[in-house]
Order: C-alpha cells, then structure tokens, then sequence
C-alpha cells in the first residue's frame, strides 16, 4: 500500500520496491511502460520491466498507480544566496545575519522537494553549506559551491556601486577579484583553501553587472589557463565560466574551463571550441522568464536584448550537439522552480530524452559523479523523483512542483504526496 511521508521519516524500510511506475532512466534510452524499481540500503538493486525484480523479503512495496518514475534532477547553476536580484542591495544587507543563514537553508530544503537531489552553487555561499547537507544537519541538494566569482576589478564580480558602496564586503563575500595571472593563481589557492569544488570565472561581463555589459571581455584566456593550471596541481577542480559575448566564450573555451555557463552570444567558431573541448554548454533558459521587478531597469534592458539574440545561437549549439546540462540560475528569480527549465529546453530544440538528460546523466557527468549519481541504473545511489503526467508529452507537469509526488535522496523519503491507496 502506498503512504504519505514527510522529510524526517527515513527510509521506509532497508528495502523499497516500487511497482507499477512508467521508467525513464535518465540514459537517452526509451520509455519502459510497466516497470519496477528496487530500493535496498540506499542503491538502486534492480531498475527494469515488472516481473522481473527479484523477490526481496521485507521490502516495502509502492505502488506508484502509472505515474513516472525518474532519477532525481541536478541544478548546475544556482544562487542561494538570495531569492531575487534585488537582494544584492536589500534583504541581505537589512537581514540579522542568522536569519539570512535560516532563509538559504529554506530556499535548499524547497528546492529538494521540487526534485532537484544534486545542485552546484555558482557563488554566494560558502562552504559549511555543503558540509551541513552532508552531515544531515540541514535538508537540501548535495552541493558542489564555487563560493565567489572570480572577475577583474569592474568586471562582472565586481559589485561595487557608483556610491562606492560594495554590498559584498557587508554580507558574505561573492566576489574575489584578480588582474593578472599571479592574483588569479593567488586568487585559485584561496578558493580551493576554502573548499571550493569548482572554480568560477567571469570571462565576459553580465547582465546584473553595475559596471559592464554582457558583450564585454572579462579573464583573459591567458589567466584562465593560469587557473587551470593550478587546479591541476591540486588534484583538479572543474572551471565554470560565466560568458555571454561570443569572445569571451572563446577566451574561456581556450583557457581550459569545463563549461559554459548562459553562452548566450555563442558563434559558430565558439561552436567548434565546445565540441573539440568536449565542453559542457548551461544555457540558464530559466533567466529569461524572470519577471521584470526582479532586474533593475538597466539590468532588464541589458536582458531583454540578450533573448533575442541568444535564442537562435543557442538553438544552433544543440543542433550541432553540444553537450548541455541543467541549470537555472536560481537566485536571479525564485527557487523551487528549477524543473521549468526542462520545458525550456524542449522549446530550444532538444527533445524530452535529451532534456531529461541534461538534468540527470549529462550533469552527473559535468560534477563528475556520474559513476554514482544520475541515472536509474542497478548500483547506482537511489536518488529517485516520481511525477504525476507523462513529462514526454508535455515537459512542464515537471516545473510544477505539486506534481512532484515523491523525492528519494540516497533511499530516504525527502517528500512524499501519493495518495493512501483505496
């Protein structure tokens, strides 16, 4: 019999088997209609058709009544350092700093529920956010964290105001800026030191950016190389580089980083860069659905030229089969909408096998934890979500989150919304 759960019930038993669920696996295979998915301690032991799970004594057994049982969905590019731009100059700075922290936690714990098990934070928080997650101390995503973006001074990191005033020195630090190759490996020991997973750089400038524009070069390819070279010294650390104009794109691509992060100007010489590189595109579709209250004036006009352009570039690099992963820049815009961006990247040209797998596999890979995470697949890590729909033939039951019915982290119930069974 199926059973409503809550976040704090645990596992529902050492082993869980889910029958009746409509299968996609996160692979790019095909639809599996009728099948089952088997739980124990915490690894996926048998995903396939009915009928052929093996007998598990003890197990709890769901029946998921048809609906659609997928792996759980990474976010490749969020802020949980705020809710909205506005934030930059308003909450964070009129907020006790502990209820800032209570706010984040919050903006993680809705974002699991909505079905994102895995997501990677571009700069804003730093990294007892991750180590709390781990420790089970707080209920969200694992996290990969940045913890600051790396930019010239007046680059896109550089938030400092015409007043003077620098809204990162008075709330946690997001910015770490660098001008020339020494203060840029200076700068990459000090993230690793604080326990960055990733490194951030801004290889062009910004749309929310005070002092520049998106077409504008920030890190030179020269001092991106220099970043890359001293994460190899140090075990390695994947490179996201902000870029938005088709130079610094190629500055970036150039300079060794591992993705891509918007791309919105991308050329076709900027194209061939990605796929020689092997180079993962994060398009952040999601940003150019964000209401207009959100931006600044000039931050909205600097977006609205960015859509028209970007579309079509974008649309090419899939064409041409650029790798993507999800990822939506949550904190521009709300959080816990983050599956939206699935819809998204339907209407850009992937098909739904494609979309669903820039938010599972293709991003597991990008974090580097595609051996254990990402797919629906014997040994992996039982990260399971389970929706109402069918997402194949309209992607957008997955951007709402009250059809979100089940959340599975590590085999234990995150959320659960199915119905008592008659």
């Amino acid at each position: 019999m199926s059973q409503t759960h809550s976040k704090g019930a645990g596992p529902m038993t050492d082993a869980t088997v889910f029958t009746n669920a409509r299968l996609i696996d996160g692979t790019g295979a095909a639809l599996v209609e009728s099948a089952a998915v088997v739980v124990r301690d915490g690894k996926i032991a048998y995903a396939g058709p009915s009928g052929a799970e093996p007998r598990v004594d003890g197990a709890a057994t769901v029946d998921l009544g048809g609906r659609t049982l997928l792996p759980g969905f990474f976010d490749c590019h969020v802020h949980f350092l705020m809710d909205r731009n506005a934030d930059l100059t308003g909450r964070l700075l009129t907020n006790r700093p502990t209820v800032t922290v209570f706010e984040r936690a919050q903006r993680m714990r809705e974002t699991l529920l909505c079905g994102v098990t895995t997501a990677r934070d571009l700069g804003g928080i730093d990294a007892g956010y991750r180590d709390a997650v781990a420790q089970g101390l707080i209920e969200g995503p694992r996290l990969h964290v940045a913890l600051r973006l790396m930019s010239h001074t007046g680059g896109h990191a550089d938030f400092s105001l015409p007043s003077g005033f620098d809204p990162s020195g008075v709330t946690d630090r997001f910015s770490e800026l660098a001008d020339d190759c020494a203060e840029v490996r200076l700068a990459t020991r000090r993230l690793l030191k604080d326990g960055a997973d990733v490194i951030k750089v801004c290889a062009t400038g910004g749309v929310n950016s005070p002092s520049d524009q998106p077409e504008d070069e920030g890190l030179t390819a020269e001092e991106i190389a220099t970043i890359a070279d001293e994460t190899r010294r140090h075990r390695g650390r994947p490179i996201a580089a902000h870029a938005q104009g088709a130079q610094g794109i190629k500055n970036a691509l150039r300079g060794g980083v591992t993705s891509i992060e918007h791309g919105y100007l991308i050329d076709d010489e900027g194209i061939d860069l990605m796929l020689e590189n092997g180079a993962f595109l994060v398009p952040t579709l999601s940003t150019f659905h964000v209401e207009r209250e959100h931006f600044t004036a000039a931050a909205y006009e600097k977006k609205a030229r960015m859509v028209e352009a970007a579309m079509p570039r974008l649309s090419e690099a899939v064409r041409r089969g650029v790798k993507v992963a999800l990822g939506t820049d949550s904190g521009v815009g709300p959080h816990a909408q983050n599956l939206r961006e699935l819809d998204h990247m339907v209407k850009l040209g992937m098909s739904p096998l494609d979309a669903i797998r820039a938010g599972t596999l293709n991003a597991a890979q990008l974090l580097g934890l595609d051996e254990t995470l990402g797919t629906v697949e014997p040994g992996k890590t039982a990260d399971l979500v389970v929706c109402d729909g069918d997402p194949l033939a309209d992607m957008s039951v997955l951007g709402e989150p009250s059809n979100v019915v089940l959340v599975m982290q590590e085999g234990r119930l995150a959320k659960c919304t199915l119905p008592e069974a008659a």
